[in-house]
């Protein structure tokens, strides 16, 4: 589908780099810009330990909404100068409700961008928003690793494949990217069999991109003992891929938490930029 509504989440003290990286994107597909400015605060102290703690607690919370204000009015005097519509809001967020709070905003918006700054000042703050995307409003999230700078426009595409209903909701939100792109349709390990990757693993779904002019290659891997993330990371470098398209949370969170998961390793390690739905 087409992006006409971004939005993108940074945290109060480190929003520079991430602002930047949003407004070119919205820049070169002509979208509207969603800032979203938070301020991530421990959940507020309740019961008997509470009563000599929250009024430092309130204190702290009402400087942190002067310093949070102040920050967005002066993003929003940085984007005056950008040839984009935008919208700037600032929000105080309660780390308890983070995920349905943002997820409110995703709700109206195409894309959640998730830009690099999160990934080493608030490492917190990217889960909230990757979860508020995926589960809270069912919206595609573009993750983008330090020093990379994506192109919602590549010119050549990594779709991880694997049958399931989250790398088919990858695909299609991916479809108008994919046009014009070289896609390689990655499988790792597949298994021929009925009902899941077919007698061929992989033509079914080039077939599909093909009535939607996407030219795609099928390139089924092996994995050799190594990590999917591995394999998948190490075969866009080969290609030259701009963006690796896939699936979310093919397992639940739970699972992924305790016992690791491509979807969780590719949030934290991937090489590239990642468009990830679910």
């Amino acid at each position: 589908m087409s992006f006409k509504t971004i939005l993108s989440v940074v945290d109060m003290r480190q929003s520079a780099a991430d602002v930047e990286i949003a407004t070119a994107l919205c820049t070169e597909l002509a979208a509207h810009l969603k800032l979203l400015i938070v301020s991530l605060e421990a959940t507020s102290p309740v019961g008997d330990y509470a009563l000599g703690t929250s009024s430092v607690w309130v204190e702290e919370r009402e400087r942190n909404i002067g310093k949070l204000e102040a920050e967005a009015q002066a993003l929003k005097d940085l984007l005056q100068c950008k040839e984009i519509s935008y919208e700037v809001e600032s929000l105080w967020l309660d780390s308890a409700y983070a995920d349905a709070d943002i997820g409110n905003y995703a709700r109206y918006s195409d894309l959640v961008v998730v830009g690099p700054s999160l990934f080493g000042a608030d490492d917190e703050l990217k889960w909230h928003t990757v979860n508020a995307a995926l589960f809270e409003a069912m919206r595609p999230v573009l993750i983008v690793p330090d020093k990379k700078i994506p192109s919602l426009k590549p010119k050549t595409v990594l779709l991880a494949w694997d049958s399931t209903l989250e790398a088919s909701r990858g695909a299609r939100e991916a479809l108008d990217i994919m046009v014009g792109a070289e896609v390689h349709i990655t499988l790792v390990d597949p298994n021929a069999s009925y009902g899941r990757n077919g007698a061929e693993p992989g033509a079914d779904i080039a077939l599909y991109l093909a009535r939607h002019d996407v030219n795609a290659i099928v390139d089924r891997l092996p994995s050799a003992g190594r990590d999917i993330s591995d394999v998948l990371n190490q075969h866009a470098i080969d290609i030259s891929a701009d963006l690796i398209v896939m699936g979310g949370y093919g397992h639940s969170r739970l699972r992924e938490r305790i016992f690791g998961g491509v979807t969780r390793t590719m949030i934290k390690s991937s090489k590239l930029p990642v468009l990830m739905a679910r």
